[in-house]
């Protein structure tokens, strides 16, 4: 088939050209100015011909502090997360965040995408700090849309009644352990089978696509 004859990817034709990709970040603390990121997970979805979506590959880099960043001791404690430590083999924000990049940015074009489009659970937390790392390491190319997000705790919130990660993906039948939680990669995934059992969930009652509504007729004066 030539490539003007090329169909798009069905993906392409679901969230108005954007590319879902889902992020998780782990960090040491709140404040995406001044704590910082130490790690970051984005898993790439995929869609079958049938319009079924499917979790991807995995992508996972581990974050330097970057200079003169802040430290929280209790966000420490709660991620579990030693900065210090040689063995999470971490790079400076620039490094890491072209290497989580530069697959998307590969994706997006693969699926006929204009863009990606960043699904979280609690996602502004997810996206304020990686754009917040971008602006700092200064990324030109930041394959994401700079406001737009899907929220996978307001959709479980509707789907499934529960906000919390772990009860939505219990409620949901998605296996959740806590021990292996507050990983990047580990919840990234799950947050992933979420947003794709609700999304083909959604498909599979007929919700999408939407039926096809036809205008009113003008009553003839």
């Amino acid at each position: 088939m030539s490539e003007e004859n090329k169909q798009p990817h069905p993906l392409s034709q679901r969230f108005r050209g954007f590319l879902p990709v889902v992020v998780d970040v782990e960090t040491a603390g709140f404040n995406p100015e001044r704590d910082a990121l130490l790690e970051i997970a984005a898993v790439l979805l995929t869609m079958d011909e049938d319009g079924w979506l499917r979790r991807g590959e995995t992508h996972v880099q581990q974050i330097d502090p970057f200079e003169g960043a802040n430290l929280e001791q209790s966000a420490l404690d709660f991620t579990g997360i030693d900065p210090w430590n040689p063995e999470r083999e971490a790079v400076p924000e620039r490094e890491g965040l072209s290497e989580i990049f530069s697959p998307i940015r590969k994706a997006v074009k693969a699926f006929d995408c204009k863009r990606a489009v960043l699904v979280g659970h609690n996602a502004t937390f997810d996206h304020n700090f990686v754009f917040a790392a971008a602006l700092r390491a200064d990324i030109k190319r930041n394959p994401f849309h700079p406001f737009s997000t899907f929220d996978t705790a307001t959709l479980a919130g509707l789907a499934y009644g529960h906000t919390v990660l772990a009860q939505a993906c219990k409620l949901a039948g998605i296996p959740f352990s806590n021990k292996e939680a507050h990983s990047a990669a580990y919840d990234a995934e799950k947050t992933a089978d979420l947003f794709c059992g609700i999304v083909n969930r959604w498909k599979e009652l007929g919700g999408f696509p939407p039926p096809l509504i036809e205008p009113e007729e003008t009553p003839a004066s």
